[in-house]
Order: structure tokens, then C-alpha cells, then sequence
């Protein structure tokens, strides 16, 4: 007899609902409005946007090399935005970016089965770390070395994550700065991302 095999995505279906309500909130927005921020200090709508973007193509593409399209490296360095300063993406490239990784998401979540979450990554090693920064685009080069030289004067060793703290991670991270990103528009009078 074969055993069903369980997939995760029915375990992680209000993340669904999130992701359609980030993006109802984010393309209507212009390039003013993406600029927008809490305080000088604070990252603008769009930075934050860009953040996620990345965040989930670093982790369900790069790092679990479940989705091999050859967009990702760009979607990647859509969200760099370190040092402060402001990729100004339009609303629909950063639309088009969550969807995209929300899709790769989806597909994941769907081949995933509970007996696979207690698989293991281990940290990068400088080759693995030197590897990816160079799929950043030329332009963000600066940025890609500057996470080579933060990583190696650190000389701070990651541990190994389960595909479990994976998963938790990005959803964690979406939700995070999905928050940020509410609290910005709430204060400029703005459609935030609405929770059940």
C-alpha cells in the first residue's frame, strides 16, 4: 500500500491570505509613497518591500536551491538595500518581485512533507558565500562585497538550520516587516495590510 505523502502548503494557508494582502496595499502606491518613511532613520516603504523580496528568494532559492530560474539573482539584489540607500523600485517591479517568490514559495510548500522539515543546511563556507555574491548584478557589486567583509571580520560562525527554521524564518520576516510597512502607510493616512 502507498502512504500519502502530507504536502505542508494546507498548514501554511493563512500565509496565502498575507501575501495577497501585502500586494493589494503595495501596487497601488507611487514612487512618493514608496518613499515614505517612519522617521529619517527608518527604511522607506519600498526599501522594505525590497527587503522581503530578498529575504525569501535568499532563502527558498539560494540557500535551499529548490527553484532554479535564472530571474532569482536579480530578484536578490532587488532587495539590496543596505547602507540606506533607496533601490526607488516602482510599485510594479516590487509586485512583481513578491509574486514571484511567493509562487516559488507556494511550489515548495507543496512538495514539502512534514518528514522533510528536520532536514539540515549547513552555514556557508567563504567559497559558498563568495558564490553568491557574485550572481548580484554589477551595479550592486558594493553592496554583495560588503557582506563578503562583514561576514569574514565577524569571523562569526552560523549554525546549521533546520528547513523547519527556514520556513519559520521567512514567514516571520514577511510578517515583520509587513508590520513595519503598515505601521509607515497608517501614519500617512494609507490602506495598511489588514489582519484578520
Amino acid at each position: 500500500m502507498t502512504e500519502h505523502q502530507l504536502s505542508l502548503l494546507p498548514f501554511y494557508a493563512g500565509w496565502s491570505i498575507y501575501q495577497q494582502r501585502l500586494v493589494a496595499v503595495i501596487a497601488p502606491l507611487t514612487g512618493e509613497q514608496l518613499a515614505l518613511r517612519l522617521t529619517p532613520q527608518h527604511w522607506s516603504i519600498g526599501m522594505y518591500v525590497t527587503h522581503i523580496v530578498a529575504d525569501r528568494a535568499w532563502w527558498f532559492h539560494a540557500r535551499m536551491a529548490r527553484e532554479c530560474r535564472s530571474d532569482f539573482p536579480r530578484i536578490m539584489a532587488l532587495g539590496v538595500c543596505e547602507g540606506g540607500v533607496d533601490p526607488l523600485h516602482p510599485a510594479a517591479e516590487l509586485v512583481a518581485g513578491l509574486e514571484k517568490t511567493w509562487q516559488m514559495i507556494q511550489k515548495t510548500l507543496a512538495r514539502l512533507t512534514p518528514a522533510e522539515l528536520e532536514q539540515v543546511f549547513p552555514p556557508l563556507d567563504e567559497a559558498e558565500r563568495v558564490r553568491h555574491a557574485k550572481l548580484v548584478e554589477p551595479a550592486l557589486q558594493p553592496f554583495a562585497q560588503m557582506w563578503l567583509d562583514a561576514a569574514r571580520l565577524s569571523g562569526e560562525v552560523r549554525p546549521a538550520v533546520s528547513l523547519q527554521w527556514i520556513i519559520w524564518h521567512v514567514l516571520e520576516h514577511d510578517i515583520h516587516h509587513g508590520s513595519e510597512i503598515s505601521t509607515t502607510l497608517g501614519v500617512y493616512g494609507l490602506p495598511v495590510v489588514e489582519l484578520d
